[in-house]
């Protein structure tokens, strides 16, 4: 009874607008004095610190940052430059260049804001100068962003990889495959939508400038290949491959392009730290809450509660599918993360689910989560971009978000399709 008055507490704070950080620190500490008094109060701030300085979490800002860099160096338009060149001889060429962009900036951002705050501010107004409505231009770049948390490296499944103890670099493993899947899913879908609404096309195909286009954005390619090899070779962990991505960014946009606009760099520094703030504060504000749900035994309730109804593996996760797909609707990411993976992962355990298949799962709903709203934090970021209503630009998006479902189903009932390269490298 107590957890549920703390949950519908929280439910009503966030509800009148209290940060959803704050509204979980208070629950805690009214869970806390009501189970033990104020005795324990002395301990709640070093529980807070203990919560947020994992070693994995140094990795978030440093991303973060590297996708800056990225941007303020010139980097991201020789990316774009190139899908261009590629793609632009295809009907709907700039919808097309977009998803190629990101999924070109997921390999080494990490964000979803991050991203389409970077593509979205050059390719948005482009895609309305050609004619493209501007709704379509917002839900292409938006659902295009979303790859950057499925494509590794990825923000949430460092979070997810951090609270459920599992190798963070075979979650990234995981993402590969579903995140190509992903990818041209949604240009399938752009093709759709360009041959339905007769889109141009932007330019005739010619190899002498994809050839010129792929010089300018050799050094660029390099970035990923650099970052992931480390990774994925067991070179570097996570933490210090984000180390890499920022030194390799400084390099190329720096002293190979040297193209740095410094004020632009300065205010994508501090939207960063901002971003990486609320992240840490949401962590070390749960680590409270997530010991005094443990203390009460509720992930424990929980999942014997749910394997009373069912013990069956594939009707768990669609269980737990449905879950996070509504809470999609009203938390972030990592909010999401950081309050209900602690409570489901001894019912993920119990029934036999890989955790870093769980893994994959949990971030492919949360792709999803960040295009339904009310929330829908990347939705509103590409609607700010291109100024539109968020509900008008959420009917052109419905095509997009349908093929993350898809993905997501797959994923979720044909496991190789994201463990294969998992098994086949780690195990």
């Amino acid at each position: 009874m107590s957890t549920l008055l703390m949950l519908l507490g929280m439910v009503a704070l966030v509800l009148i607008n209290v940060p959803i950080a704050i509204a979980i620190g208070l629950v805690a500490l009214a869970g806390t004095i009501a189970a033990h008094g104020t005795d324990d109060m002395l301990n709640l701030a070093l529980t807070m610190y203990e919560g947020a300085r994992s070693f994995p979490l140094l990795a978030i800002p440093l991303f973060v940052l590297a996708g800056g860099i990225m941007n303020a160096g010139g980097i991201s338009q020789r990316l774009i430059n190139f899908c261009m060149a590629l793609l632009g001889s295809i009907r709907g060429g700039l919808a097309m260049v977009s998803i190629g962009a990101a999924m070109f900036f997921a390999e080494i951002s990490g964000s979803a804001v991050a991203d389409v705050a970077a593509l979205g501010s050059i390719l948005i107004p482009g895609m309305k100068r050609k004619g493209y409505p501007a709704e379509f231009a917002a839900a292409t770049n938006s659902s295009a962003a979303s790859l950057a948390i499925i494509i590794p490296p990825s923000i949430p499944m460092i979070l997810y990889g951090t609270i459920a103890n599992v190798s963070v670099v075979q979650l990234f493993v995981s993402g590969v495959v579903p995140g190509l899947i992903g990818g041209f899913g949604l240009m399938g879908a752009a093709y759709w939508y360009a041959r339905r609404y007769n889109f141009p096309i932007e330019q005739a195909f010619s190899l002498g400038q994809l050839w010129r286009a792929f010089r300018e954005a050799a050094w660029a390619f390099l970035l990923p290949v650099i970052i992931l090899g480390g990774i994925f070779g067991g070179f570097v962990t996570a933490t210090e491959g984000a180390g890499l991505a920022v030194l390799a960014a400084l390099f190329v946009g720096g002293v190979i392009y040297r193209e740095y606009d410094l004020r632009f760099l300065y205010k994508l520094t501090v939207d960063g730290a901002v971003q990486t703030a609320v992240v840490m504060l949401l962590i070390a504000t749960s680590a409270v809450l997530g010991l005094h749900l443990t203390e009460a035994k509720v992930p424990q309730m929980v999942a014997q509660g749910l394997i009373d109804l069912t013990s069956n593996r594939y009707a768990v996760l669609a269980v737990l599918n449905i879950l996070f797909f509504v809470l999609g609707f009203f938390l972030h990411s990592a909010a999401a993360i950081i309050l209900v993976v602690p409570i489901v992962m001894p019912l993920v355990h119990l029934v036999g689910i890989d955790p870093v298949h769980f893994g994959i799962i949990v971030t492919l709903n949360l792709a999803i989560g960040q295009q339904t709203p009310p929330v829908a934090s990347v939705l509103i970021t590409s609607c700010s971009i291109a100024k539109t209503d968020i509900w008008a630009t959420s009917r052109w998006n419905l095509p997009y978000v349908a093929v993350l479902i898809a993905v997501l189903l797959l994923v979720t009932y044909v496991p190789m399709t994201a463990m294969a390269l998992v098994d086949l490298f780690y195990r």
